[in-house]
């Protein structure tokens, strides 16, 4: 026997025992299996969801800043290949001697939002999926200053996906374009934002309803809803995790870092203006 066919058995040999006696990897769903990124499925006619995400993001250049938003979504599936999703999210602040940003430690209904999305191709019949998706929100916090504002911002994104190994991994990009409004309640200044950026990632099935794998995404700042003065830039990477709890629940899971960026201005190795050093998210949903 041969060093390639020797190896190959030995890999085969492996995976096959994270697979329980008599069982076989599940088809592959991608509409909950990333954390901070989305997939092409959107759910089959008739499907209604519960859903609770929690994000949290922590540490700045200097001081203790950690924020905490709690959302709860319902999700319906009213027609083939579209999707809709109503949001309300609290959040949680404490924000103490970090530069530029006032101290707070506050919790409060931080906003509202809608979510849509469509499904232009199916990957199981098409080369590869391909989904729209828009989420609008209005905000009464900022989410990273606390601060009170009315905040109004809708992020579009463009989703592919595409499966690497049949029913055992997945890949998929998302391309994001983030513009924001803002008018400070204290001073009535207003403000104009937007963000950009990539995402990629790669999810393996490694036993039926357990996927592992990890999420790499690349942000840019601006000033100005048209990309006007460049702000900062940050690249997060982290491990994902989604486990199918039952037939009707689900759990998904990512902690990311930053691993690279740079501010407008600074030298510094990262953009803790605009971003933070930690980003994790957990997720929980259930059918009904």
């Amino acid at each position: 026997m041969s060093v390639r066919a020797k190896a190959i058995g030995i890999v085969s040999a492996c995976i096959a025992s994270l697979l329980p006696l008599g069982a076989h990897a599940e088809g592959i769903d991608t509409e909950h299996i990333f954390a901070f990124m989305i997939g092409t499925d959107v759910g089959n006619v008739g499907e209604r969801e519960f859903q609770s995400q929690t994000t949290g993001r922590s540490s700045k250049a200097s001081g203790n800043y950690r924020a905490i938003g709690q959302e709860f979504e319902l999700e319906f599936v009213p027609l083939s290949n579209f999707r809709i999703e109503l949001g309300g999210t609290f959040a949680t602040h404490d924000i103490f001697a970090v530069p530029g940003l006032a101290d707070r430690s506050q919790f409060g209904g931080q906003g509202i939002s809608l979510d849509l999305r469509y499904r232009l191709l199916d990957r199981e019949k098409d080369p590869f999926g391909l989904t729209l998706a828009m989420e609008s929100r209005a905000d009464r916090f900022d989410e990273t200053t606390a601060a009170r504002v009315r905040k109004y911002g809708t992020e579009f994104t463009v989703a592919f996906d595409r499966e690497l190994v049949p029913d055992l991994s997945v890949a998929a990009l998302n391309l994001i374009y983030q513009p924001e409004w803002t008018r400070i309640v204290a001073t009535g200044q207003a403000e104009r934002e937007s963000t950009i950026g990539a995402a990629i990632a790669v999810m393996a099935q490694i036993r039926p309803g357990l996927f592992l794998g990890g999420e790499a995404r690349y942000l840019r700042r601006y000033d100005g809803i048209g990309l006007d003065d460049f702000a900062g830039q940050a690249l997060f990477v982290g491990p994902t995790v989604f486990l199918k709890l039952s037939d009707r629940s689900r759990l998904t899971a990512n902690w990311s870092f930053q691993a690279w960026g740079h501010a407008a201005g600074s030298t510094a190795a990262l953009d803790l203006v605009n971003f933070e050093r930690h980003q994790a998210r957990l997720v929980l949903g259930v059918n009904f």
